[in-house]
């Protein structure tokens, strides 16, 4: 038996890669506001704590004053292009699926807003693996609080105990150092070098690797 029952993960940079079409909404709201466009590592680099912080960095401290109006234009060009190139990690779907042939509970959580969340996931064809999806703006708080980990585990049921945050920055260990749960950071992500700041419980490398942490066995081929 797995030593997890409920896994919680995060969504952009650990289930699916997202940056390109974020980079592409950006680089349009800059262009509309006759700015200089943002190479995708640039863009890179802002995400994680949910659109608005994106488009806040992408425009810089000086034009605070624009950020309303940024942040409009990118949610329009966003929600209508957010699965133009987004596509999930090699060996994800392979990760959801044995975990559920086990039994166990899967949810998200992410600071991305929760409609454009589960579109990306139902264009995907991943929707029907989570139990439950809590975005950005779907409680008060957002990650790094504890509290959507919580109302994830509530809804789940089962303990704390059993129950592992998988994410690729900082801020997702924080959350599940907050929570009182195991993490495992995953490196082909985002935001892998805060790891340093608050190291994850479990490092996994691959989705295998992560496979065989948190599953424990693989499908056959």
């Amino acid at each position: 038996m797995p030593r997890f029952a409920h896994l919680i993960f995060d969504l952009d940079g650990t289930l699916v890669d997202t940056k390109a079409d974020l980079a592409a909404a950006t680089n349009h709201m800059l262009r509309a506001l006759g700015l200089p466009l943002l190479s995708v590592a640039q863009v890179e680099s802002f995400i994680g704590l949910g659109a608005r912080v994106l488009i806040e960095r992408a425009l810089g401290q000086e034009r605070a004053a624009l950020v309303t109006d940024g942040f409009a234009l990118f949610l329009d060009y966003y929600n209508a292009h957010l699965l133009d190139q987004t596509r999930p990690y090699p060996g994800v779907e392979t990760l959801l699926a044995a975990a559920r042939a086990q039994g166990m509970s899967l949810s998200v959580l992410t600071n991305k807003p929760e409609q454009p969340s589960r579109a990306i996931l139902s264009g995907l064809g991943l929707m029907d693996y989570f139990r439950a999806v809590i975005g950005g703006d779907t409680l008060p708080k957002r990650k790094p609080d504890p509290g959507g980990v919580f109302t994830l585990q509530q809804a789940a049921g089962g303990a704390l105990t059993e129950t592992l945050l998988v994410g690729d920055s900082e801020i997702d260990m924080r959350t599940g150092r907050a929570a009182g749960i195991a993490t495992c950071g995953v490196t082909w992500g985002f935001g892998h070098a805060g790891f340093e700041a608050c190291p994850p419980t479990f490092l996994a490398e691959t989705v295998p690797a992560l496979q065989q942490l948190a599953v424990g066995w693989s499908l056959p081929p």
